[in-house]
């Protein structure tokens, strides 16, 4: 590939904390020329897992968005993959509001990572790019699950520069595969390029993209049906398979309990799974949804890696109805106050 060089650096402004950082620390500088074919990033070295006790790995919630800023500039400047390697449990949120406000308030808030659902939430790529921007302004690692597992929509997502992709309704080996395969350039892979003008390169600037993507990008597969749990050890085991996103709800629905995803019989095939993921050999992580009858912190101690906890659909209902029921309660207290007021004075009139 060609070098391109610039008489003078880039501006600090243009470039963000994380891009900073790189900069500062990796690209080669010479008194008169920035050489631009110098990848911007570099193969990670990792260091071994961390002690889970360790307080350094734990971060209070900010309590302003300055304080979020430099909480998410110094915790979260590792990919989602380098993280997950160096034993952190990752918490976060999915997004289906599709709204950028949302996005931005996640991040400040101190999610490790934010999944924008193009499966079931109403938008599509361009809905998607606002809160991919709104996330990278907080430094918060975005996820995007498609809305079904093909190469379009997996070389559209692709391009955008998520940290990770999730793939729905993976229920099999070969399926697993074919995933893995929309994600890569040829000759390891079937995805089409555009490489030279994209978001997930800089728009091209940075030339190191192709020596790195690969190292970077989480590929997350979905089992969630009764056939996909079967075999669920045969597909964590697929070579390029990162993560295992457990999916309860459509599991239970493939086992006749729509309306139930707290049975027995659901829970018992669902700890079955997760057992066949954490016992495999150099096998893949483990991720899912915390549940009413499923708490984060129990999702946690059984060993999975990833865990959403959240909908930003859902919280937005939950305290919208509380708001309405709060203030409707008192409407009722004081109708309820206001007919003993009435009572007591008939009793004192009629008792006179």
């Amino acid at each position: 590939m060609a070098s391109i060089s610039y008489a003078a650096s880039p501006s600090s402004s243009s470039l963000s904390p994380f891009r900073k950082f790189v900069y500062v620390n990796h690209l080669h500088k010479s008194p008169s020329s920035y050489n631009v074919s110098t990848p911007l990033f570099k193969p990670l070295t990792l260091n071994k897992a961390k002690n889970p006790d360790d307080k350094s790995l734990k971060h209070p919630h900010p309590r302003s968005a300055s304080s979020a800023t430099a909480v998410a500039s110094s915790v979260q400047t590792q990919p989602l993959k380098a993280r997950l390697k160096n034993g952190e449990t990752l918490y976060g949120i999915f997004l289906l509001s599709f709204s950028p406000t949302l996005a931005e308030i996640a991040g400040l808030a101190g999610y490790d990572f934010a999944v924008v659902d193009m499966e079931h939430g109403h938008g599509g790529i361009s809905d998607a790019l606002p809160c991919l921007r709104a996330l990278a302004a907080t430094n918060t690692a975005a996820i995007l699950r498609l809305p079904e597992s093909s190469a379009t929509w997996a070389k559209k997502a692709l391009d955008l520069g998520p940290q990770g992709i999730m793939f729905p309704m993976i229920d099999s080996p070969k399926s697993a595969r074919k995933a893995v395969s929309y994600c890569h350039f040829p000759p390891n892979g079937v995805r089409g390029s555009a490489h030279t003008i994209v978001r997930a390169s800089d728009y091209g600037i940075n030339e190191g993209y192709l020596s790195n993507y690969e190292e970077a990008l989480l590929i997350m597969c979905q089992v969630e049906s009764e056939e996909g749990v079967k075999k669920i050890d045969e597909i964590s085991a697929v070579d390029g398979v990162d993560c295992i996103q457990m999916g309860p709800l459509d599991l239970s629905a493939s086992m006749g309990y729509l309306w139930d995803p707290g049975n027995k019989k659901v829970k018992e095939v669902m700890r079955s799974a997760e057992k066949a993921v954490l016992g495999a050999k150099n096998g893949a992580y483990l991720a899912g949804f915390a549940m009413p009858h499923d708490s984060p912190e129990n999702m946690r101690l059984r060993g999975y890696h990833m865990v959403a906890g959240a909908v930003d659909v859902g919280l937005f209902r939950n305290a919208a109805v509380e708001d309405v029921k709060k203030f409707k309660m008192s409407l009722d207290k004081e109708s309820n106050e206001e007919r003993e007021e009435i009572k007591d004075a008939d009793d004192k009139y009629w008792s006179e």
